[in-house]
């Protein structure tokens, strides 16, 4: 027995015309539906003076900021690490990247209009000298500004390379809104071989400056804008576990992303088992080392006993907040961790929906629990209930059905698969990297 099987390699046309069904019409309206509702319900609050939803729109910011910007991160990791498994179903995972420059937008209206709904530090100087320092408005509004206009950038690009190796050499197609794009990405596009290898070579370079801004900038951002809603207290693992919480959610709705559009395009042929079974164990591992991270910091501050940081998580952990801290936990780690053990678990699409949809609940929540707490401190003991109503499902309903928008935005304007690093004969000459320029191989050092 030679255990010989043969795997069918797709032709162009096949890849092309198998992902061309277009989204439906229904998905579309309901996105409009929901930001439009969004939109209202948040218009109506900050002009009646509904402090909640300037704290319901950072929330969600928070979420869908950090997670668009952790799926490009993902994206730029598989470059990193020269993967092919992820050829097929990458492309659902760049669409994230849409979202950024809708998300840059936001930062400024929040930045610049309702800071001081939000922010202690907008309106009070905090009493730590150093604190005052770092939390100067004008220093905070230029470097949060700048870092998110780098990283929205950088990652834009990115996608922008990784894009044009496929809409050069694929008949054009897509929506029209992006043809002027589709023809910048066409002039000067050289034969195939050489694209794919000059692509390659440019990406290796943005990969590696790209993690490097992520992990920095996203530390900074989950300082200024999460930690710092409560002014004393300071942790050093926050900006780790903030980011890498982002990082899980991006796999998890990756999976169900995948998930829904094998069952849209009926291509049960290019989106296999083996996908599923990869995705479910990186659900795995990134929900086990989120838990490491949540346990590291709880451990730290218990046992230092130190007032500046135990006051962060005693609040969390009375009424009415503690509820939602131990459904977090459980949601993205207690649930996904043992869940996922078997391989079953990733191979049956129900349950891997299933623990997929409590991370992406679960992170949500986080950022709430990370937001209101440090806003509105000891409510409990008022006898006010949990501040979730209204205000918060309405502005989370607009902040999905604009992510939503952005993402079918780009999914209707580009191939929605990687055509290129599919099919070319020349697509795993990649391994041993050549000069773009004269097509020599280049020593491994380089």
């Amino acid at each position: 027995m030679s255990g010989h099987h043969d795997v069918h390699v797709f032709s162009r046309d096949e890849i092309i015309e198998g992902t061309q069904r277009p989204i439906s019409k229904t998905i579309k309206t309901l996105c409009v539906a929901l930001t439009l509702i969004g939109a209202a319900v948040f218009l109506f609050g900050a002009f009646t003076g509904v402090d909640r939803v300037w704290h319901a729109l950072h929330t969600n910011w928070l979420f869908f900021a950090s997670v668009s910007s952790a799926a490009v991160m993902i994206v730029a990791v598989q470059r990193i690490t020269t993967a092919r498994w992820s050829r097929g179903i990458v492309r659902l995972l760049e669409g994230y990247v849409a979202f950024l420059p809708v998300a840059f937008v936001l930062l400024l209206v929040i930045l610049l209009v309702g800071r001081e709904n939000i922010f202690p530090w907008a309106v009070k100087t905090p009493s730590i000298a150093e604190k005052a320092v770092y939390l100067d408005v004008p220093f905070l509004l230029i470097r949060e500004i700048a870092i998110f206009a780098i990283l929205t950038i950088m990652s834009v690009y990115y996608i922008y390379t990784s894009v044009r190796l496929d809409v050069g050499g694929s008949p054009e197609a897509g929506s029209s809104w992006a043809a002027g794009i589709r023809a910048r990405m066409r002039k000067g596009f050289r034969d195939e071989r050489r694209e794919i290898h000059s692509t390659h070579s440019r990406q290796g370079k943005l990969a590696v400056w790209l993690a490097i801004a992520f992990g920095c900038f996203w530390c900074v951002i989950a300082w200024d804008l999460a930690m710092s809603l409560d002014l004393y207290y300071h942790s050093v693992l926050y900006g780790w576990w903030f980011f890498m919480g982002a990082w899980l959610v991006a796999i998890a709705s990756w999976t169900l992303l995948v998930m829904a559009w094998r069952k849209h395009l009926n291509r049960y042929d290019m989106m296999t088992e083996t996908h599923f079974h990869d995705l479910g164990k990186l659900c795995f591992a990134f929900a086990a080392f989120w838990g490491y991270l949540t346990f590291s910091q709880f451990l730290i501050i218990w046992y230092a006993n130190m007032g500046e940081e135990t006051h962060w998580m005693r609040l969390r952990l009375i009424e009415p907040w503690w509820p939602v801290t131990i459904g977090v936990v459980f949601l993205m780690f207690v649930l996904p961790f043992f869940g996922l053990l078997s391989r079953a678990a990733k191979l049956y699409l129900p349950t891997m929906a299933f623990f997929a949809i409590c991370i992406i609940v679960g992170l949500w929540f986080h950022r709430y629990i990370e937001v209101y707490p440090s806003l509105y401190g000891d409510i409990g003991l008022k006898g006010i209930s949990l501040p979730l109503g209204l205000w918060e499902l309405g502005v989370t309903a607009g902040m999905l059905g604009l992510w939503g928008l952005s993402y079918i935005g780009f999914m209707d304007a580009f191939p929605r698969m990687r055509v290129t690093l599919m099919t070319s004969p020349h697509r795993d000459e990649v391994q041993v990297p050549c000069n773009p320029e004269t097509m020599e191989p280049l020593p491994a050092h380089e």
